[in-house]
């Protein structure tokens, strides 16, 4: 069974995002070979990404042994100010990451579940085989958010991709959630195979739906864990008194 979460609370976004790093960063160094790590999208993230654009971080990557996929996408143009990779590549990605080492989820496909299909087999193709190995994760980090309704990555509660345990990726045609857009996400299998899960909840608009996690295990933030570690950075706006 996945290890409980582990819990950590800290000042302020900016402390939560240098903790995240942090965090980030141990999982790059203690990895000698070909690193993959997951982005999320969102709002929760920014700090983070601008951080990794720093030349504090950014001389200590290796980015030629490290792949940036994305956990979920809004089914939109690359370049529309909705897409979650968009904001990744425009802060730190396009400037610093090798070309062929940024994974976009393509959304220039016919439809969500096409887009999908094509991200799976990336994604296998990537990985080397078809089954996930619990003994060989297939992400380094994973990093997560969670939504009002208590949802993370586009894995909303009810929906019947939060059920899907044999697809690696699946198209969710419309969001619980502004914006309304169909999306296309990794399931929780593939979320989990990873060595480090990281979520990161900050401000004080996160308060009622961290106290429903607390009562509510079966939302979808709850639900997804890793094969490795999960961790939550939750700043004390988050949390309340």
């Amino acid at each position: 069974m996945p290890a409980a979460i582990n819990r950590i609370v800290v000042a302020d976004p900016a402390a939560l995002a240098a903790t995240a790093a942090a965090h980030l960063m141990a999982r790059i160094a203690a990895n000698p070979g070909r690193i993959a790590i997951c982005l999320t999208g969102g709002s929760s993230p920014k700090q983070l990404y601008q951080l990794l654009a720093t030349d504090a971080c950014a001389k200590r990557i290796p980015w030629d042994r490290v792949h940036w996929f994305i956990g979920d996408e809004r089914f939109v143009p690359p370049s529309d100010p909705l897409s979650n990779m968009a904001m990744a590549r425009r802060i730190f990605l396009d400037r610093l990451a090798p070309k062929d080492h940024i994974h976009p989820i393509p959304t220039d496909a016919a439809s969500p579940d096409e887009s999908a299909q094509r991200y799976e087999r990336e994604l296998k193709t990537f990985y080397g085989a078809n089954d996930l190995d619990p003994k060989r994760p297939l992400f380094d980090v994973v990093l997560m958010g969670v939504g009002p309704d208590g949802h993370t990555a586009s894995l909303f509660p009810g929906y019947p991709a939060l059920a899907e345990t044999r697809r690696w990726v699946t198209g969710v045609p419309q969001a619980h959630v502004e914006p309304f857009v169909p999306r296309v996400t990794l399931t929780l299998p593939a979320l989990a195979s990873c060595r480090e899960m990281l979520f990161e909840v900050a401000g004080k608009e996160k308060r009622a739906i961290l106290d429903k996690l607390s009562k509510d295990e079966s939302l979808p933030a709850n639900r997804a864990r890793s094969i490795g570690e999960t961790v939550m950075l939750v700043d004390r706006a988050a949390v309340g008194e």
